[in-house]
Parts: structure tokens; sequence; C-alpha cells
């Protein structure tokens, strides 16, 4: 069966019946004409928020104790909000009440939110101090260390400020010798980021700056919002100069202090830590020329007593005493040197003597001079033994006053 054939077949039982999107539609058409639901705001906590990446849009659930409401923010007004929601976030949302008419379901279509009890703003702040905290941007490992002396000190701030005249008086009155570069910007608006990140990149691509002050006089939170900005905090974290933040007064805190090399609680301040006191300089010049004079003058009066006792000794006094007593001592040494040199020689030749008479015992001559004489073959071998020669062979012998030829003629072996 049909729906063509099912309406003809209840019209007469059921006479005025709607389908169920002509009751959606009738619905979404009452509440969408009700002023009091066009213009609603509505208190409660927020759950199963979602953050639709893809096309900005916030889905989230609004409960109290005994209900809750579906609620969409578009992107048009999502990109609006100065803090992301979060589950459990108690906030007061402003919007219409609208039906959607293929689910038959209600929901608020909210185009602002505040948090309650505590300021969006302050959210936002507190929401980028803790990101920026787990990313290591405020680790105090990764400050650069400020110049003792700089001869150019960078400002980003409005040229039109108390700031910067402050800034310019304090630097003027510490430390003249310092060049002052300012970069001016707005502080406040939508349009200052931009403008204090450019002077972030201007000084460190010209690198033309020994330190950056960044910063600007008191104000509301609101006043001061420009220097909680994301970029700007990472523009400053990245610098390759060391910046100061000087933002408002004492008890005001931005995101800009945080990732600063050195936090001052107020421009005036920021100059004092930029620069060095002139007075102060010389001071501490003068006490170390003063150190070194005195060191100078002990070394010189330690060579002056040493020079006037040396001035006293003998051989300054009666310098020829002092040559003679030198050529006594030279001609002690020589006769040593001579007695020693002696003794070596007796003993050297005691030695060599001993050596002589191994050599001459070992001599052969000797023992032919004891009336023994050596006997060759005509080869020049030494006959040892009867067994060396034979009968007929030529030989000869050496003996005292010259050698004897001889022929063998006989051999006589011992028994």
């Amino acid at each position: 069966m049909n729906d063509n054939e099912y309406n003809r077949q209840t019209e007469g039982k059921f006479p005025g019946a709607l389908t169920v999107t002509q009751l959606n539609e009738f619905v979404k058409r009452v509440i969408d004409t009700t002023p009091q639901l066009t213009d609603v705001y509505v208190k409660g906590e927020i759950s199963n928020f979602k953050n639709h990446y893809s096309t900005g849009h916030y889905y989230f659930t609004l409960k109290d104790e005994g209900g809750q409401l579906k609620s969409v923010m578009f992107k048009s007004a999502a990109v609006k909000m100065k803090f992301i929601p979060e589950d459990g976030m108690k906030v007061t949302a402003h919007g219409r009440i609208s039906s959607f008419v293929r689910d038959g379901t209600y929901q608020l279509y909210c185009d602002s939110m505040e948090p309650d009890g505590v300021g969006a703003l302050y959210i936002a702040y507190e929401q980028l101090k803790r990101k920026l905290e787990m990313e290591g941007l405020f680790d105090p490992s990764g400050k650069r260390p400020l110049p003792k002396i700089p001869t150019r000190v960078g400002i980003i701030t409005s040229a039109t400020g108390a700031a910067i005249r402050d800034m310019i008086n304090v630097c003027g009155r510490r430390f003249p010798y310092a060049k002052l570069v300012l970069f001016p910007t707005l502080v406040q608006g939508p349009d200052a980021p931009p403008q204090l990140i450019s002077g972030m990149q201007y000084f460190n691509a010209t690198k033309s700056v020994d330190v950056i002050i960044i910063g600007r006089g008191g104000g509301s939170i609101e006043d001061l919002w420009a220097f909680n900005d994301e970029g700007l905090a990472r523009a400053v974290a990245a610098s390759q100069i060391p910046v100061i933040s000087a933002v408002g007064h004492e008890t005001d805190f931005t995101i800009c202090d945080f990732v600063a090399d050195r936090r001052a609680p107020t421009p005036s301040a920021a100059a004092e830590l930029a620069v060095p006191d002139t007075a102060e300089l010389k001071r501490k010049i003068q006490n170390i020329v003063t150190r070194e004079a005195d060191v100078i003058r002990g070394m010189l009066n330690i060579r002056r007593d040493r020079l006037a006792s040396l001035s006293r000794t003998r051989a300054m006094t009666d310098p020829m005493n002092f040559i003679d007593d030198r050529r006594v001592i030279a001609d002690q040494l020589y006769d040593r040197l001579v007695r020693a040199e002696e003794n070596n020689l007796q003993i050297k030749k005691a030695e060599m003597a001993k050596e002589a008479g191994k050599l001459s015992a070992l001599n052969p001559l000797s023992v032919i001079s004891r009336g023994y004489s050596a006997v060759y073959k005509d080869d020049g071998k030494l006959v040892k033994s009867v067994n060396d020669v034979e009968i007929g062979d030529k030989i000869e012998f050496k003996t005292i006053g010259g050698q004897v030829a001889c022929t063998v003629d006989e051999i006589k072996k011992n028994a």
C-alpha cells in the first residue's frame, strides 16, 4: 500500500491529520515566530563539546540539574570568540532557538558566549598561557642574557605614548651613549599584533640593535590584549636578540612577559634593565683603576726592596774582592778537576795493563819465545797433529828469529 492509498483510506477516519514533516515544519514556524525565542540567553554547563575543525563549527550541549539543550555555533561566530569552550565550563550563551525539521528537535543557534563568573579574555589568556608553557616557551633555561653595555637599544611601542618618553628620559639620564632606535607601532586593537610582530622581525633581520624593549603603558585587560597574541608570543620567543617585555604596570602580566628574556614591571624599569648607569660604571671603573694601581704599586715596592737588598751585597759594594773570591774558587775547582783526571788516568792505565797481560798470554808468539815452534803446511794451515801431514809434504815452522822450510821424510806416531 502506497502513501496515496493510505491517505484515501484514512482521510475520512482521521480528518486533518498531519504528516511528520508538516508537524515539524509547523513547530519550527511557531518557534521561529516567537519573539522570546529569537533573542535568548541561556545559562548552563558545556558537555559533549566538539570542534569541527574541517568546518570550524562548534557543537555542544548545555545542561543543568534538570535538563539539557543541544547547541551549535557556526564558524562565523566561533572565529570571534576570545576563548575555546571546554567541557565542564559554565557559560551564558546568546542566540536563537529553532527547530531542525528533519530530526524534529530544537536547539540553540549560538552567536556569542561568555564564561559564567570569569571573563572571556581571562579564560583565553589562561588557555594560551597553559599551551605555550607546555611547549617550553617559558623555560628559564632558554632565556638569553642581556648585554652588559649595549650601544643600540631597539624599542617597539607607540611613538606618541608616555612609555616612549619615559624610556627616552631614563636612558638619557643613565647611559646617554646608547642610541635608541624606535619601531613605532599600535599597542592596542586588532591591528596592533601584526605591527608588533613586524617590529620583532625587523630588528632580528637587520641585527641593528643589541637589545629590544617591547611594551606600553598600563590599561585594562582589553587595552593590553595585543600583548597576549599567540603570534607575537612566538615571535618574541624566537628572537635571536634579547627581549625585555614592559607591558602595563607592576601588577599587569601578559603572555609577552612570560616568553621574553626579562620582564620589567614598567617601561621605565625596562630602560633601567636595558642600559647601565653611567655613574655606577664610572665608580666601577675607578675601583678597578684603584685596585690595579695598588697592585702595581705593591709590585714596584717589592722590586725596589729587592734592588736595595742587592745593592748592599758585597758584589755591588766591593766588586774586585768579589771577583778575587771567584778566582780562588775557580782555582780550587781547577785543582780538583786535575787531580780527578789524574786519578782517573791511573785507574785506566791499571785496567789497560791487566787487559794487556791477558792478551799477551793468548799471543802465540809468547809461546814461541819459551822454546816452542808453530808448524804450518805449504797451504798455510796449522799442523796440530801427525795426522795433518804425510811423507813428502812441504812444511815450515816458525820459531824465534824466522821460519824453517822442511820436507817430511818420516812420521812417527805414539803407540
